[in-house]
């Protein structure tokens, strides 16, 4: 097990291993997940498709069919 220390501004450092193991670099989203107390991290790639759909009905500029049409081989 990985362990970091919260920082007083919220902060936490992922350790080396984590972010080996996630292929994170400087620069990347990380995505965070909660189901029943525990805390999933994963690394977003440039587009992902799963974040996309559940950030998309957030998003009503989004919703015409001209996006429909762009997005549809997604």
């Amino acid at each position: 097990m990985q362990a970091s220390k919260l920082s007083s501004k919220g902060q936490v450092t992922i350790p080396l291993k984590v972010r080996e193991r996630l292929r994170a670099k400087p620069g990347d989203l990380i995505a965070y997940e909660i189901k029943n107390g525990e805390v999933t991290l994963r690394r977003l790639d440039p587009f992902d498709v799963a974040f996309h759909a559940a950030i998309s009905p957030t998003m009503d500029e989004w919703t015409t069919p001209e996006d429909d049409e762009a997005f549809r081989d997604l």
